[in-house]
């Protein structure tokens, strides 16, 4: 439906109105300055300026009607886009702040005028319809807790059926950092670790499969391993305080390393030797390994085995739903925006939305908030997200003109 002229095509277009030149969420530098965003109202004349320059700038990529139909499909809608959000946007590609060639190029040349004729031509447009092709299972995912648990079925036998070990030489997995948890059990594909029936069992695990079972892991209330740990505990104590900087006092580690209290004994000392001897490979463990003889890491290994583990701060994820309502407080309720300046999210490409919360992920987009919105977010959580908005049904939202005083 198109909009009268007795509407704003964005509440930037207000008579008066300056809007100070804050970056968008993906911005990496800022603009400097005041953009005059034109003391206006956005005519039906403006609207169709803006149309002639999107035919020869935008078209080819984001369509004319705004519905994009590229087959990368890594381009999105901005039909009813918000406004003061699109114009931002291409001032950002504008000053290189953001780099992506095609969009920098189309709006190199373009005068702030051109911009806000532009977004207004862009927002004045219908919304895209939610994408067909995206399935409600898309939208969700299994408790990743409990598709963990199914997961390790095959590993109880060996690791106990919450990570808790009774088998001599078999470490205990309850209550270690996922990540740590991850980075592990890939190694023994990449020949990190050698164990030829860890290497088969690993092989058949998704990097999604691999993601719930460290959380399962990581969410169980961690024990010392059920195993003997014979060996001088005391003297253990005095050798482990040159671990601590990394695996942290009494085996309880708060970084990247792995916690050490509790583990089996029979499985610390195998995994010392094999530092030692070459067999397991990380760089910052060969030369402490390589200055230990077996006496004393025998002694270490009891030491940490009679020590107390503690949780890590890993919380269970939010469901889809729950991570679409802290998304809805700045993107609004279902993805539809009534800030100018936030993106609307409802019916945009889901490949699009997953690209861009990738890109914040990665760091090169770059947002404080939408950093720490996605901190945690696994592969599979980023991909449901993504088409539970790309489900939603878009709605226009109509800026009423202010008279001027």
């Amino acid at each position: 439906m198109k909009r009268s002229a007795q509407f704003l095509a964005s509440n930037m277009l207000v008579t008066g109105i300056l809007i100070a030149a804050v970056l968008p969420a993906g911005a990496t530098g800022p603009v400097t300055g005041a953009i005059d965003l034109r003391p206006v109202f956005a005519t039906p004349q403006d609207i169709a300026e803006g149309k002639r320059v999107a035919e020869s700038a935008c078209a080819s990529c984001h369509g004319i009607n705004g519905i994009s139909k590229s087959k990368d499909r890594d381009t999105p809608h901005i039909a009813g886009q918000r406004p003061a959000y699109l114009f931002l946007e291409m001032r950002v590609y504008q000053t290189g702040a953001r780099g992506n060639t095609p969009m920098n190029n189309a709006v190199k040349f373009m005068s702030d005028d051109a911009l806000v004729k532009v977004a207004a031509y862009y927002a004045n447009l219908d919304p895209a319809q939610p994408e067909a092709g995206v399935s409600a299972k898309a939208a969700s995912r299994a408790d990743p807790v409990s598709a963990g648990k199914a997961a390790t079925a095959g590993c109880a036998g060996c690791h106990g059926e919450t990570g808790i070990t009774k088998a001599p030489g078999m470490p205990n997995m309850a209550g270690l950092d996922p990540k740590y948890i991850v980075s592990s059990i890939k190694d023994y594909t990449k020949g990190g670790r050698r164990h030829d029936m860890m290497k088969t069992l690993v092989s058949a695990l998704s990097d999604t499969d691999l993601e719930n079972i460290a959380l399962f892991y990581a969410l169980q209330k961690p024990a010392k391993a059920q195993t003997p740990a014979p060996g001088n505990q005391a003297a253990g104590k005095t050798a482990a305080v040159a671990c601590a900087g990394c695996h942290g006092e009494g085996g309880v580690s708060t970084g990247s390393a792995p916690s050490l209290a509790g583990q089996d004994a029979q499985y610390f000392i195998a995994a010392m030797k094999s530092y030692k001897d070459g067999s397991r490979s990380d760089a910052s463990m060969k030369a402490p390994a390589a200055s230990l003889d077996d006496s004393v890491i025998k002694d270490m290994a009891a030491y940490y085995a009679n020590q107390a583990p503690q949780a890590p701060k890993v919380r269970k994820p939010l469901t889809i739903d729950e991570m679409a309502l802290r998304c809805d407080r700045c993107h609004g309720v279902g993805g539809n925006s009534t800030d100018p300046r936030s993106p609307a999210l409802a019916a945009q490409r889901h490949e699009y939305l997953g690209r861009v919360m990738r890109a914040y992920q990665k760091g090169t987009r770059r947002s404080t908030a939408m950093t720490a919105m996605l901190d945690g977010m696994s592969e599979a959580d980023v991909d449901s997200l993504a088409a539970h908005y790309a489900r939603q049904k878009a709605r226009s939202v109509v800026y009423v003109a202010l008279p001027p005083k």
